[in-house]
């Protein structure tokens, strides 16, 4: 019998051929008009848009009380949180990469641009950040020379490849009894940097060519660039950083469940997995921007069987808008901390100039 390592590699060199396979058939395939994100979208949003044709009457039927819009507003609170904390957990994984952030600055920076991922393309949130990072300062400490491009593009790449991998893994925890483990935590596996290494070099050049073709549209300057990069290690710290946010997006979900008293239609496991896997989704599905309709799809698949179909549309129909009202309060009262430091900027030069 051959042991653990000779059968990871064998798993490996299989995974191997077979991509190589499907990418030569790929390559006679014709390329769908409009892109894949398109049709993704529209076949995420006519599947939700049937199930709400098909649910119209009982989803009206669907109205929470006081105590139902008192959990919908913690959802929101809940869900802010969880903005801070993926804030924080962006920086950890900058301080993994050996550089040194400001950590309120970068919560802040965080939550300013994250309202960008709603535009068209669902890379301005990115170009945002990989921007920040190539100033150097005032994000980092004692980075006077611009961190360049791979790097930069890396260490954001870094957030929503973690983030999908913890929420993975907490699937896997979620649903052991349905056979999850092997297959959620296989991307755990995936982040020790002999794998991870060449992963993340391919999806920062893939990231690279995407961005100078919007600046070329933009007609903006384009990004600096540099060497390559090098993984410290393996990303533990910056991973449970993200399982945590995970956690917390979870919370705000929970509290939807609990707005329209469905907590006691599916066990707590139970949600917690569908809320997993159609996160996930809809954080690494091509679809549109924010993963409208991919989430809500994936939840509807994920769920549908096990619960009335109307209920269930009214949670995820809510968690949508309390996930976009947290993500525009997080950005305004970025915007607004951003507006007091400028007029105390401001306000000290005459009192400097005094002196």
């Amino acid at each position: 019998m051959p042991s653990p390592p000779q059968l990871w590699s064998l798993l490996i060199t299989r995974a191997q051929s077979l991509a190589a396979g499907l990418k030569r058939v790929s390559w006679r395939l014709p390329p769908l008009p409009g892109g894949a994100r398109l049709w993704v979208t529209l076949l995420s949003l006519g599947f939700l848009l049937a199930a709400l044709k098909g649910n119209g009457e009982q989803l009206l039927a669907q109205r929470p009380d006081s105590q139902g819009w008192l959990w919908l507003l913690i959802g929101v609170g809940l869900s802010l949180l969880s903005l801070v904390i993926n804030g924080l957990a962006w920086a950890v994984g900058l301080r993994w990469f050996r550089l040194r952030p400001r950590w309120g600055l970068s919560v802040r920076e965080y939550l300013s641009t994250n309202l960008l991922k709603y535009l068209p393309g669902g890379i301005w949130h990115l170009a945002a950040r990989v921007r920040l990072l190539g100033l150097g300062e005032p994000l980092l400490v004692g980075q006077a020379s611009p961190v360049g491009t791979p790097l930069a593009l890396a260490a954001t790449l870094l957030d929503p490849l973690l983030a999908a991998s913890a929420a993975l893994a907490i699937a896997a925890v979620a649903g052991w009894r349905v056979g999850w483990p092997l297959l959620g935590l296989l991307p755990l596996l995936v982040l020790a940097p002999r794998w991870f290494q060449p992963l993340l070099q391919r999806l920062e050049r893939s990231r690279e060519r995407q961005l100078a073709r919007a600046q070329r549209s933009e007609t903006e300057p384009a990004l600096p660039g540099s060497g390559g990069f090098l993984l410290p290690g393996y990303p533990l710290v910056p991973l449970l950083a993200q399982a945590l946010f995970v956690v917390f997006r979870f919370a705000g979900f929970a509290a939807c469940v609990l707005a329209f008293d469905q907590q006691l239609s599916l066990a707590w496991g139970g949600w917690l997995l569908g809320f997993c896997l159609a996160w996930t989704a809809g954080l690494v599905v091509p679809g549109a921007p924010g993963g409208l309709g991919v989430f809500e799809a994936v939840l509807l698949l994920q769920l549908g069987g096990q619960l009335a179909e109307a209920p269930l549309l009214a949670v995820a129909l809510s968690y949508r808008l309390v996930v976009t009202a947290a993500d525009l309060l997080g950005a305004l009262t970025a915007r607004l901390d951003q507006a007091i430091d400028r007029q105390h900027v401001h306000g000290a030069r005459p009192e400097q100039h005094n002196v």
